[in-house]
Order: structure tokens, then sequence, then C-alpha cells
């Protein structure tokens, strides 16, 4: 599978998990913490993913740097707003707000991303690449969706640091102790 299905079967199943979580009543304690947390072993992982094997490889073509860096701005603008749900999802909080918010931000980017990128990445990448890329990228997820907070927090940084620091950043990173 091509990587452009991949992301695009990725990016149907977050906007269903969303809706589900919209359409829950307000005080549904039981179903929307477990449903966020859905969200989010669907969300991370891809988005990790999606940066280390498509994203990287916009990069790596100077007339393309700037597609790979918007989606990463737009990556982690909505995963403070996923962070920011799980908590005033477990605090009871006004936890629909954000998941609307998160979810205009993720229709935003899933829209550019399928029609910006992915038309760039079918001019760029050939056939063989597009398949290698989408194996790549579904290879990764599993063992993305075992890292912890920290583990897919330093991937993200890893993922948006230039090719020549990564090596070192990732040495010094295994040996901070939380």
């Amino acid at each position: 599978m091509q990587i452009y299905e991949a992301l695009k079967k990725d990016h149907e199943e977050v906007k269903q998990l969303l809706n589900q979580l919209l359409s829950l009543p307000d005080n549904d304690e039981k179903q929307h913490g477990p449903l966020i947390a859905k969200i989010r072993d669907a969300l991370i992982p891809h988005s990790r993913a999606e940066e280390a094997v498509f994203y990287n490889s916009f990069r790596l073509i100077d007339a393309s740097k700037k597609l790979g860096m918007h989606g990463y701005s737009e990556h982690l603008a909505a995963e403070s707003l996923l962070r920011t749900l799980q908590v005033k999802g477990k605090i009871d909080a006004d936890w629909k707000v954000t998941a609307r918010e998160l979810k205009a931000a993720l229709e935003h980017h899933i829209a550019e991303e399928e029609s910006e990128m992915f038309t760039a990445g079918r001019a760029l990448f050939t056939n063989e690449e597009a398949d290698a890329m989408g194996e790549a990228f579904e290879k990764m997820k599993p063992e993305i969706k075992e890292e912890g907070l920290m583990g897919t927090t330093i991937d993200m940084l890893k993922n948006m640091m230039p090719p020549r620091f990564i090596e070192t950043f990732v040495s010094t990173a295994r040996n901070i102790r939380f």
C-alpha cells in the first residue's frame, strides 16, 4: 500500500473516533475517557511514523522543505490539544470544547495534507518509493505505540531536528533520567 492510502486510512479512523467522542453526552464519563485513549493510540503513532517516513522525505528535497515543516507545526498543535483533552477528560472539565478544537485542527490538517502534500509527493516520489514509505509507516506505528509519553516526545523532537544533530540528541536523551 502506498503511503497516501495508508495515511488516508488512518485519517478516516481518527475522524470517526472524534465524531464518536463528540456525539457522547457531556456527562458520559464511562465512555469519553476510553475514547480519548483510542484517539491518542491512533493519532500519536500515526503522527510520529508520518513525520519520520513522509515528512522527513520532503525535508531532504530543498524545494519541498516548507511542506514538511508546516505539517510538523500542525502535528504539534494537534498534540497539544489532545494532551489538554486528556487532562480535561479526567477532571471532567469542559472537554467537549477542546474536542471540537482538536477535530477542527485535524480536519484542516488532513485537508491540506491530502491535497497539497499528496500532490507534491506524487510528483516527487516514484510509485516504488511511495510503496516503501507505506510499508515503513505501517511497520513503525506498532513500535511507536509501545513508547510512553517521553519516548514519543523525544521522537517528535528528533523528527523535527536537522539530520546532522539527530545522533547526538538521541544519545543524550537516552541518558536523561526523569
